[in-house]
């Protein structure tokens, strides 16, 4: 008896069938085709993306290159709150300034500064470090110049140029100290809630917010907040000197806008980046020599100023 033939080894003869396959299986390969076309597009695009990417940032570099050798002004940004753990630290500032010296063409430094202040020790830091600068390099200027705003401890670094330039409407001054808290000593106690804290000496919990300042706490911090504010009055007149116009008035921690700080004193002159460059200087061109965060730096800092806040003390630091 014949063995009947598996399904799988019959061959449609219908010719519709037939046509209706070969009909199927070219729309497949167009398919296939036009995928293949359109991955190998789009592959090309990104190419070209990428490649035109590169060929700027190697035009920007050997420019950047060419011009670092021919004379030129060092520009170091200070933007943004002064702080150890922000873009605008001491450490970053100061690493970019000392690079900008290493190079022999560079002719002047110009501080471009846009920030709202921030913490006197980091503050004082950088001063201490253009002072020292300016001592060792007398051959190069240093200028300073706020954009939007150069108040506090942004003003107490600009103090230390040879010469402050600001915008007629950038806010300048801001001479004083703060030392910011809140007290919910009412709230717990209409809540309910007692407060347990455990100490070894007097005053540790001093600044806690949970309890009530007694009057020797209060007066301590008026005495800390005086000496640092003396400390921003002197480094203000030392950089300053005659120029000030304005009385012991500007030191009363209220801000004036470009134009009123060059009455005062507090500026020498009104003008951007690029006027002090062309007009003052006299140079063709700036380089930023500013020392950036990179992203695993960023990531790492901020996880540490969390935990900070998380763990620490819950009174703010003590700010220009």
């Amino acid at each position: 008896m014949a063995e009947a033939p598996s399904p799988s080894d019959e061959t449609p003869s219908d010719p519709a069938t037939l046509a209706a396959l070969t009909g199927l299986t070219g729309a497949l390969l167009a398919e296939q085709r036009r995928a293949r076309r359109w991955g190998i597009f789009f592959k090309l695009l990104l190419a070209a993306y990428v490649g035109a990417l590169l060929l700027a940032s190697l035009i920007t570099a050997w420019d950047n290159l060419w011009a670092g050798h021919r004379p030129h002004a060092a520009l170091v940004r200070i933007e943004g709150p002064i702080a150890a753990n922000a873009q605008a630290s001491a450490e970053r500032v100061i690493q970019g300034l000392r690079r900008a010296l290493e190079n022999p063409q560079v002719k002047a430094l110009v501080l471009e500064i846009d920030s709202p202040g921030g913490s006197p020790v980091q503050a004082e830091m950088i001063h201490r470090e253009l002072k020292r600068l300016r001592a060792a390099h007398p051959e190069t200027r240093l200028l300073a110049v706020i954009n939007d705003l150069g108040a506090s401890a942004a003003y107490y670094v600009a103090v230390a140029a040879d010469a402050i330039y600001a915008n007629r409407a950038s806010l300048v001054g801001s001479i004083g100290v703060r030392l910011e808290s809140f007290g919910f000593t009412e709230a717990m106690a209409r809540l309910g809630i007692e407060r347990r804290l455990y100490l070894a000496g007097e005053h540790k919990g001093a600044l806690d917010m949970f309890a009530p300042v007694s009057p020797d706490v209060t007066e301590q911090i008026g005495r800390t907040l005086d000496e640092v504010h003396a400390q921003f009055i002197a480094a203000v007149k030392e950089g300053r000197g005659g120029r000030l116009t304005g009385g012991e008035a500007v030191f009363s921690g209220l801000w004036w806008s470009g134009e009123e700080a060059l009455t005062l004193g507090l500026i020498d002159g009104i003008g951007d980046r690029r006027q002090v460059l062309d007009e003052v200087l006299g140079l063709e061109r700036g380089l930023d020599y500013t020392v950036r965060r990179d992203w695993l730096d960023r990531i790492g800092r901020g996880v540490g100023a969390a935990l900070s806040q998380a763990f620490g003390t819950a009174v703010g630091a003590v700010r220009f």
